[in-house]
């Protein structure tokens, strides 16, 4: 066969050209975000992951074009909150990102190796994985910088929640919602406000028809929830954003609210599923202990041949409380005969919390070591006690500031948007 033979700056024209129109097609822009753009292969690159999840769930995929709005818009505000993070100088290291990688591992009980061929099956690279993760770390941190700081929840709001809401027990109630948002610029005209009401009444009216809410929500919600079908997931009354909590209250299974107004646009409420409450039960012990730290003098050798001794002497009969007065480092509770008092799950760190439910009552720990030191443990006594008020009142105060969390951050992300200089280009979605 004879070889082809082309003079090289022929070729290199060729090869520029054809690189230049390859390049063109790969990297039109969609979008200019501030001093940054969305290149069209970013956007399709985030439908086609979003097209496998929805596949994945059985779920109808929306129309393409629906579709790449919708994850366009997410992406504008994901580029909007990554620049203001950045200007803001907050950043992730490669430590932070590694360890985060390892608790998920360690979370679903498998090896880097199982976890890394796991993702492959998804269609996920470790890479990707990890520079998602990243990007979410960052907004999470800008959001918590931004408004989790300003979130303050008082013993009095608790209160006032429960007087106004009904008995603590029905906070248990639980309520699996759906949610699609017909957004409404802050400066809207009295024409434009009153154009998406008319189309979120027509929706409701669609979706009280028989519509599926579901793919509705995929193909006009303007929330962020958008793409998971409007689901918000199951929440307490608590934790049921204000505007339309007492909407839900008088909802049953199946039901759809009229559109209910708020700064953002008009919301539209499915209530999916409800279930009732259950009593919490939690076991609290009374526990005491010695502690020896260790330090330049006692390292971890030492400090655990003092405790075996003390161990020693108090299996030939000696008092407990009058060791610890005298040895433990911990002088707080050292007073008190190394009393710790009734504990519940997680209120000590987990060696010492995982050693102390290993034990029987009256026994005494071999040494244990925590990030304090070194310690002996002995149960004194453990009881089963109905938690349920203390523990629902802990739900009201989590519910209350997950829900001001999650109204100021949907006013503050629609806040960024509107003002953040963006130019879509429409003929080329």
């Amino acid at each position: 066969m004879k070889k082809l033979i082309v003079p090289v700056l022929l070729c290199s024209l060729f090869f520029s050209a054809f690189g230049a129109v390859h390049a063109e097609v790969l990297d039109k822009i969609i979008a200019v975000v501030e001093d940054d753009v969305i290149l069209d292969r970013e956007l399709e690159r985030e439908v086609a992951a979003v097209v496998q999840r929805i596949e994945a769930n059985n779920a109808v995929v929306p129309p393409i074009y629906i579709l790449r709005k919708q994850v366009l818009e997410r992406m504008i505000i994901d580029m909007l909150q990554r620049q203001m993070a950045e200007r803001a100088g907050i950043t992730v290291t490669e430590e932070m990102l590694n360890s985060q990688a390892t608790e998920i591992m360690r979370r679903n009980n498998m090896t880097a190796r199982e976890f890394r061929a796991e993702l492959e099956s998804q269609g996920i690279s470790y890479q990707g994985f990890l520079d998602t993760m990243r990007n979410e770390i960052i907004i999470n941190q800008l959001r918590g910088r931004e408004i989790g700081g300003r979130i303050k929840v008082t013993d009095r709001e608790v209160e006032h929640y429960l007087e106004t809401q009904g008995k603590i027990g029905e906070e248990a109630t639980q309520y699996h919602l759906g949610h699609i948002l017909i957004a409404v610029q802050e400066a809207a005209s009295a024409q434009e406000i009153q154009k998406a009401w008319a189309k979120a009444n027509e929706l409701v009216e669609k979706l009280r028809a028989g519509g599926d809410f579901a793919q509705a929500a995929m193909s006009y919600s303007d929330d962020a929830n958008a793409l998971k079908g409007g689901d918000l997931g199951w929440r307490t009354k608590g934790d049921i954003p204000t505007m339309f909590a007492s909407e839900v209250g008088d909802m049953s299974p199946g039901d759809i609210a009229d559109p209910i107004r708020s700064p953002s646009g008009f919301h539209i409420v499915k209530l999916l599923e409800q279930k009732g409450s259950e009593q919490h039960i939690v076991t609290k012990t009374k526990v005491r202990h010695i502690l020896i730290k260790t330090n330049e003098l006692i390292d971890d050798a030492e400090a655990r041949k003092r405790l075996l001794a003390l161990k020693e002497r108090l299996a030939n009969g000696e008092d407990f409380a009058a060791l610890a007065r005298a040895h433990s480092d911990d002088k707080g509770s050292a007073l008190k005969g190394g009393s710790l008092d009734w504990v519940g799950p997680g209120d000590l760190v987990k060696p010492f919390e995982d050693a102390m439910e290993q034990l029987a009552i009256d026994a005494i720990s071999e040494p244990v070591q925590t990030q304090f030191g070194w310690h002996l443990i002995q149960v004194q006594d453990r009881e089963n006690k109905d938690n349920s008020d203390e523990y629902k009142k802990n739900q009201v105060r989590e519910a209350i500031r997950k829900r001001k969390i999650e109204e100021e951050t949907e006013l503050w992300m629609r806040r960024l948007r509107d003002e953040a200089f963006v130019e879509i280009y429409q003929d080329r979605l």
